[in-house]
């Protein structure tokens, strides 16, 4: 018979001795990191006129093909929230962590909290909201002042063009059913096989194949801190499972590192 014994730790001598002896730190981070915050999730409810959509029918190829109003303007709202919000504590901690110690960060979040909050060298393996390409030639687009200052916001917006090709420009994040983007997804491997240690932050470790950079980590040695509210998939790979949100214990473990925000 399988039991699950939960290892729970708080702030506690051995965490912080763990921390201390290692000489390349991960910071792993997912949705619930910036849900903290207060960006809306995909298993939120959405309002307006998005509230008859279930989002996973927005995010996708097929749904920018069969409308790409529709879906630029859903992204443009979700712009909007995101920009509407602030980084929390444990945004706030990790750059001020990086600071001192060169942490490498992979997130799961298209959102720039991280980088708001002062952290550099983020590797987005799910792609980047406030960036933009073409769907045809995949050239980089920069937004003209008008589309940043759209008052459609809430309602669909014809997308607009590549400056190159003329193609349609869409949301530079990974849709379900596309592939991760390569250069980010050797980042985040490198970065996982060459640290120390991990600490899995607000993730469920349920999307694949993102989720599996703790294990690559543990693969090659390395020890995982997971710092969750609820159980995850991840628990068991975890050597100390932190059951409490990242705004609450990053600021501890950086004041006991002696570094101020």
């Amino acid at each position: 018979m399988f039991y699950l014994i939960e290892r729970v730790y708080m702030i506690n001598d051995e965490l912080m001795n763990t921390i201390g002896q290692a000489r390349r730190i991960l910071i792993f981070s997912g949705a619930g990191m910036s849900a903290e915050s207060g960006v809306p999730t995909f298993r939120d409810e959405l309002t307006g006129l998005w509230e008859q959509y279930d989002p996973m029918d927005l995010a996708t190829p097929e749904a920018f093909e069969r409308d790409p109003a529709l879906v630029w303007g859903w992204y443009m709202w979700r712009r909007q929230q995101v920009a509407a919000v602030e980084p929390n504590a444990g945004h706030r901690a990790i750059a001020a962590w990086q600071r001192i110690y060169p942490l490498r960060i992979v997130t799961q979040n298209v959102d720039d909290l991280h980088e708001r909050a002062g952290s550099y060298g983020v590797v987005h393996v799910h792609g980047e909201l406030f960036a933009s390409h073409c769907y045809r030639c995949r050239a980089p687009h920069k937004p003209t002042a008008l589309e940043e200052t759209s008052e459609q916001i809430g309602q669909p917006i014809d997308p607009p063009h590549c400056k190159l090709c003329g193609g349609l420009v869409r949301p530079s994040v990974v849709w379900f059913g596309e592939a991760l983007d390569e250069a980010s997804l050797r980042a985040a491997i490198y970065e996982a096989e060459n640290s120390d240690l991990v600490l899995a932050i607000g993730t469920s470790g349920l999307v694949q194949p993102a989720a599996l950079v703790p294990q690559w980590a543990k693969d090659q040695g390395a020890q995982v801190i997971q710092i969750n509210p609820n159980p995850t998939a991840l628990d068991e790979l975890c050597d100390i499972n932190i059951r409490s949100t990242a705004a609450h214990v990053l600021p501890q473990i950086v004041e006991k590192l002696g570094i101020h925000n």
